[in-house]
């Protein structure tokens, strides 16, 4: 984190999207296990790989998932501005997941330990139907956090780009704070972001 901005802002389904195929493009030729079953949108019983659609995982599927919420607030809402956008989005992020989760390869057995917190999910998971029903208003401008160690009390702490702490009341992030009551935590410890019930 060179630039000291929390990253992600939010998180959005990004795994195993299907999505358009371009004809003879690079992926149409060298990743054809990607390819959509016909029958996922042809439904008179031809067999093979759909010409039309393949699945791919990334941060530019997610990327799509977030410019479509966006484009749906502002069909909504027209007059809403950039910063309005995201902030409404980061508010209304889904936020119910637990501290940690472990999954286990099935072909090796290994196990994996993911953790849940502003530096991997940012504000939460997007929720789509949350932003689209939300009456609070966003003012202001929605710079990202940024993240300050002091080497004196070993601490991180997370604030607005004007020093201010950031998804507060006086805010334009919401009614509380992300991760619980506090904005700040050992940075020696393996939960680095604060986390708490909203």
């Amino acid at each position: 984190m060179l630039d000291q901005v929390v990253k992600p802002d939010l998180v959005a389904p990004g795994n195993r999207i299907v999505s358009l195929l371009g004809q003879n493009s690079y992926l149409d030729e060298n990743f054809t296990g990607n390819e959509v079953p016909l029958s996922y949108h042809d439904r008179s019983g031809n067999t093979g790989n759909s010409p039309y659609y393949h699945r791919l995982s990334g941060t530019s599927m997610s990327a799509a998932m977030v410019s479509g919420a966006a484009a749906l607030l502002l069909q909504k809402q027209p007059n809403l501005t950039p910063d309005q956008v995201k902030a409404r989005l980061m508010r209304t992020a889904s936020k119910t997941f637990p501290a940690f989760s472990i999954a286990q390869d099935p072909d090796t057995g290994a196990s994996y330990t993911s953790q849940y917190d502003i530096f991997t999910i940012g504000a939460g998971y997007l929720d789509v139907w949350a932003a689209l029903n939300d009456v609070q208003p966003a003012v202001g401008r929605a710079t990202s956090p940024i993240v300050r160690y002091d080497p004196l009390t070993g601490t991180v702490r997370i604030t607005h780009s004007d020093g201010q702490a950031i998804w507060n009341k006086s805010l334009v992030w919401g009614d509380s704070l992300v991760w619980g009551d506090s904005s700040e935590t050992s940075a020696g410890s393996a939960n680095i972001a604060v986390r708490g019930e909203q």
